[in-house]
C-alpha cells in the first residue's frame, strides 16, 4: 500500500451545509495538520475524548498521530472537517474510516468538537462518509461506541443505523447500515467528490486502492 500524492487528495474535497447554512470543508488529513490534529483533541472535553477513543486518553500518542496524517496506508482513511473562524481554517471534526475488501465494509469513527456540537455537522459529515463509502463500492457501513455515548447512539438512529452487539465487548454497541448501490446517477447530481469523480471514470479511483 503506498501513501496517496498531496495532488491526489485535494480532489477528493467536499463543501457541506450545516443546520444554521455555516460552509464546513471535508477533506482528508494532511502532513500538515499533525499540530492542529493534535490541538483538537486536546481541546475536546474528557467526555468526548473518552467517547472517541473508547477510553481514557488525553491526546493522540505519537504513533497513532502517524497513523492519522498519512492517508491511504493499509486502506485506512482520516479526514478534518473545518470551517473558517476569524478568517483561519479551524478544524471542528473528524473521522477515520477503513476499508475491508474481504468483507466489502467500511468501519469508522468520529468527533465533533464540543463547541460545535448542536449544529448538524455530525450528521452531514455522516451522510458524507456514506457516499465516499459508496464510492469504494462498499456494501455496508459500520461503528462501535460506548452504550453510554448518547449523543453517537441519537445521531446513528436518526440516519437510519441499525444495532447490535459488538462482538466481544459488552461495553460497545454496534451500528450498522447497508450501503445502497446507485446507479444511472449523473455526476453533478452525486453528494461527494470521490463518488462523483468515480462516475465520471471509474478508473479515478485507483489511486484510492493503489
Amino acid at each position: 500500500m503506498t501513501t496517496m500524492r498531496l495532488d491526489d487528495l485535494r480532489q477528493y474535497s467536499d463543501v457541506l451545509r450545516a443546520h444554521h447554512g455555516e460552509l464546513v470543508t471535508v477533506r482528508f488529513v494532511e502532513p500538515r495538520d499533525a499540530e492542529a490534529l493534535q490541538n483538537y483533541f486536546r481541546s475536546l472535553s474528557t467526555r468526548s475524548r473518552y467517547n472517541r477513543f473508547l477510553g481514557a486518553a488525553s491526546e493522540l500518542s505519537p504513533s497513532e498521530l502517524e497513523r492519522f496524517i498519512h492517508v491511504g496506508e493499509a486502506d485506512r482513511f482520516s479526514v478534518v472537517a473545518t470551517m473558517r473562524i476569524d478568517g483561519r481554517e479551524t478544524i471542528v471534526g473528524e473521522a477515520r474510516y477503513a476499508f475491508d475488501g474481504d468483507t466489502t465494509s467500511i468501519e469508522f469513527g468520529l468527533s465533533i468538537g464540543d463547541r460545535w456540537q448542536g449544529r448538524g455537522i455530525g450528521k452531514a459529515l455522516l451522510k458524507n462518509l456514506e457516499c465516499r463509502a459508496a464510492s469504494f463500492g462498499a456494501a455496508r457501513l459500520f461503528g462501535d461506541t460506548l452504550r453510554s455515548n448518547d449523543a453517537m447512539i441519537a445521531l446513528a438512529r436518526k440516519s437510519g443505523y441499525a444495532f447490535t452487539n459488538t462482538p466481544g465487548d459488552w461495553k460497545l454497541t454496534r451500528f450498522q447500515k447497508p450501503i445502497q448501490e446507485q446507479t444511472h446517477v449523473e455526476p453533478q447530481d452525486i453528494p461527494c467528490a470521490s463518488w462523483r469523480l468515480a462516475a465520471v471514470s471509474p478508473s479515478a479511483m485507483s489511486s484510492l486502492a493503489v
